[in-house]
């Protein structure tokens, strides 16, 4: 049955949407848990918001005479693509660059090293409010950045790096854990 209800739209949270922390950190395993000490705000992202791309590859095997008789999976790569907008957030500048290729703070001068050192992986987590303050936490115990957009300045925007990331599986095989729930706080708002 159709019900307009369970339609909805993904909006980051008031203390902040994204975090990282290093890979092998306790993980969430709901979505009211606050996150751990290990990770760290990366404060706004871009009004675009988070795309994810979760979609296997196939290849086809055809019979003589063009009949396909099986689809077998190649791949299936688990991405999410955002852009943080904090540029003087050193948190984001560690992420973007490596945490040994940034040292200091705002107020005693950053220092940021850009390198082709590889992409460290880490730990990842997406938290969202739906419709009706529904509660949604994307969890991803393994991801780094795989490709990063050109950096742009200029006067009307936003300096910002937008990161596309990729999830590797955990021991169990999964790329992302996704979990859903109602706001306590909220359920007098909950539509349903």
């Amino acid at each position: 049955m159709q019900e307009a209800k369970n339609v909805t739209t993904g909006k980051p949270k008031i203390s902040g949407a994204i975090y990282r922390a290093k890979k092998g950190s306790t993980l969430p395993t709901n979505a009211k848990t606050e996150p751990g000490s290990d990770f760290g705000q990366l404060g706004y992202i871009s009004e675009d918001g988070i795309s994810n791309t979760n979609s296997p590859e196939s290849d086809k095997i055809k019979a003589w005479g063009g009949d396909v008789v099986i689809t077998i999976q190649t791949s299936k790569e688990d991405t999410f693509s955002f852009k943080l907008i904090e540029a003087l957030n050193v948190n984001v500048l560690k992420t973007v660059y490596g945490d040994k290729n940034v040292a200091g703070t705002l107020q005693t001068g950053i220092t940021v090293k850009a390198n082709s050192e590889e992409s460290e992986e880490y730990a990842w987590i997406i938290d969202m409010v739906m419709r009706g303050g529904v509660l949604k936490r994307i969890v991803i115990p393994s991801a780094k950045i795989t490709e990063m957009e050109e950096i742009t300045y200029k006067d009307e925007d936003a300096v910002g790096y937008g990161v596309t990331i990729t999830a590797t599986p955990d021991e169990n095989g999964n790329t992302h854990y996704e979990y859903i729930v109602a706001n306590t706080e909220s359920a007098a708002n909950v539509e349903g």
